[in-house]
């Protein structure tokens, strides 16, 4: 099935779905050798943040039987370095099985984050929740920078009885919580792992110079994503280091990539045309504003900082570093990102993100400081790929200590790192993590974004977008709605249809036979409402949405909201609205369609929650600025 750029542009999605979302309530991970240190020469860091609701939970570490508790308010951040004995706990250094793994508990969503780190010797990354592993993967890697650096990798099992194959030899079983750690003085890059049970799967490759022999050595460490949320479109924004690696690799054969913008360094095949673990690598600039990659079948994406040797922009600035890239098709509304604080001896002197959006929509990306009013971006400078349609923002994180939480519902990606002398780091910050591998779409919203995005009564349009070859025989793709036990298909292979939906909550399941006889399913909820014109509310008379670029003069403000009455929830209640509340605790005019206030000068943050008759809420939100003028006028004599 074609896939083209442009469309995807149009479907970036919410992640705020149960599956396709990184923030989330339960996470596994572990640590692998830094260079040839021991556990008691590094820095091991955990680092949480919260979303928009307080939590508590455990951080508990398997080879000790013992946990250590957190409290968080909302939008905050927290910080645990490893004692001691749970950086031996946890730090692998022999190959084979152990339980040297952490697993992170939380009553709310959090995303959570790790760094390994020493003087000139660091990296980080994002770590995945549970909902989103699989047990497919391959390895992304570097070549290790000497023989006694190794390339290796790092597999968590989170159920029982899970067995290891690397490159399809079996390699070990696992019980929850254990780990298996493998080393290689090679290359592992294409390496293919797979397992019975859903995995969680890191690089850990103790040192490499990126390219090879140009100063200096750092480690790579990065969570890699599943084959089943790997994309086909991917835009690859540039560090201000100015010079990036990317490396692109196959599950597929005859997977053919097209980069637009990029320097082609090496392929595997020796062409633009890459078999199953094969990979091609590409430079990528800042003077080339980012770098659009095409395949025909999907692919894994990891962009590397280079060392300061190469990219000579700073003397001595930069270390190799990976970073997880998803595709365009898993974008999403909203990021959480916090920098990381060594507490060991650090080079480690600058934090920033990079916010990937689309160009013509850029303007309307906002970040919220600590869970302060959402602002637009400053401190950096826009990248436009125009060609493509992408843009992407460099922003220094120069609040330690705060969540920075980036906004764009037309869709954003979100980049962290850091650079010091001789020392980086660089990871995924935020994105969704959607199943794409067989995926059906419900008015271009995807399966798993369904409940979280309520559709009006009426004609909905389904399609399905499957990846490999279905079986030659009928009744290879059948739907289901609301049929658990799938006993009466309503529509069968057919990849596209449409249905019109009264109010209610429906199941819906897409049953797909492969060519193997394999079978997968996917299910997806969709609810449908009584909708009439969208809510929204006026300032004198200016939508809410233009309010951010209006200054008003006068110090009365007249506010009225447009709903639709009958859409309502009957009970008291139903119309709240809150001025500089972000946390929407005391209501200032409740049930009230119009209303009218004196400001004084300043910026003004204004929320409207609206609640339905079904029970759902939504809340409408703008910033609004007054600036009262004055002239005093003097008598003149003539």
């Amino acid at each position: 099935m074609k896939r083209f750029f442009y469309i995807v542009i149009a479907l970036l999605l919410n992640t705020s779905s149960t599956k396709a979302q990184t923030i989330e309530k339960d996470f596994w991970l572990t640590f692998g050798q830094n260079y040839n240190f021991s556990y008691t020469q590094v820095d091991l860091q955990i680092r949480i943040v919260s979303g928009n609701n307080p939590t508590t939970g455990t951080i508990y570490f398997t080879n000790l039987g013992t946990s250590v508790p957190f409290s968080m308010g909302a939008y905050e951040v927290y910080t645990h370095s490893l004692l001691p004995d749970q950086k031996e706990a946890v730090y692998n250094t022999t190959t084979g099985k152990s339980n040297k793994t952490v697993h992170i508990n939380s009553k709310e969503p959090i995303k959570v984050y790790a760094l390994n780190q020493r003087n000139a010797a660091a990296d980080a990354t994002n770590i995945f929740p549970v909902e989103v592993l699989s047990n497919n993967y391959y390895q992304m890697s570097y070549q290790p920078s000497a023989s006694s650096f190794a390339d290796a990798y790092a597999t968590i099992a989170i159920e029982n009885n899970t067995e290891i194959y690397h490159n399809g030899d079996f390699a070990i079983a696992l019980d929850a919580g254990e780990v298996y750690y493998r080393t290689s003085t090679t290359d592992m890059t294409g390496t293919h792992i797979t397992a019975n049970n859903p995995i969680a799967f890191f690089v850990l490759h103790k040192s490499t110079q990126i390219p090879l022999n140009y100063s200096a050595a750092d480690p790579l460490m990065q969570q890699l994503a599943p084959v089943n949320t790997w994309g086909w479109n991917f835009f690859v924004p540039v560090s201000h280091l100015a010079k990036d690696r990317v490396r692109i690799v196959a599950a597929y054969n005859d997977t053919k990539i097209t980069p637009i913008g990029g320097t082609f360094i090496y392929s595997s095949s020796g062409s633009d045309i890459i078999n199953v673990g094969q990979y091609i690598e590409l430079e990528v600039s800042l003077n080339d504003n980012g770098c659009h990659i095409q395949a025909n079948k999907p692919v894994g994406v990891c962009t590397y900082l280079t060392g300061y040797g190469y990219n000579g922009l700073i003397p001595f600035e930069s270390d190799p570093a990976q970073a997880w890239l998803p595709a365009i098709e898993q974008m999403g509304k909203s990021a959480l990102i916090a920098p990381f604080i060594p507490t060991g001896t650090s080079a480690l002197n600058a934090h920033y993100a990079i916010i990937t959006t689309p160009f013509a929509t850029k303007e309307n990306t906002k970040v919220s400081i600590g869970g302060g009013v959402p602002e637009p971006l400053s401190g950096g400078s826009w990248y436009n790929n125009e060609p493509v349609g992408m843009s992407f923002y460099h922003i220094p994180l120069t609040n330690e200590t705060a969540s920075y939480h980036f906004t764009n519902n037309a869709g954003l990606m979100v980049m962290g790192y850091g650079t010091g002398p001789a020392e980086s780091y660089y990871y995924l910050a935020g994105s969704a993590m959607r199943e794409l591998d067989a995926a059906f779409y419900a008015d271009d919203v995807h399966f798993q974004d369904l409940a979280e995005n309520p559709f009006c009564a009426g004609l909905v349009e389904f399609r399905a977008e499957i990846e490999g070859d279905l079986h030659p025989e009928p009744e290879h793709l059948k739907w289901y709605i609301n049929d658990p036990e799938r006993q009466f298909p309503l529509y069968i292979d057919q990849l596209e249809w449409n249905k019109t939906f009264a109010i209610g909550e429906y199941e819906i399941e897409m049953w797909v036979r492969y060519e193997n006889g394999d079978p997968i399913s996917k299910t997806g909820i969709l609810k449908i409402e009584s909708c009439g014109e969208d809510p929204a509310f006026y300032a004198n008379d200016i939508h809410h949405d233009d309010l951010p670029n209006t200054t008003f003069c006068d110090k009365k403000v007249n506010f009225r909201a447009e709903i639709d009455e009958e859409n309502l929830h009957p009970d008291a209640g139903h119309l709240k609205w809150y001025i500089d509340d972000p946390e929407r605790l005391s209501p200032l005019y409740i049930d009230q369609l119009e209303w009218s206030k004196d400001f004084e000068d300043g910026t003004y943050l204004i929320e409207m929650e609206v609640r339905f008759a079904n029970g759902e809420t939504t809340t409408i939100s703008s910033t609004m600025k007054v600036k009262i003028f004055w002239m005093k006028i003097r008598n003149v004599r003539y």
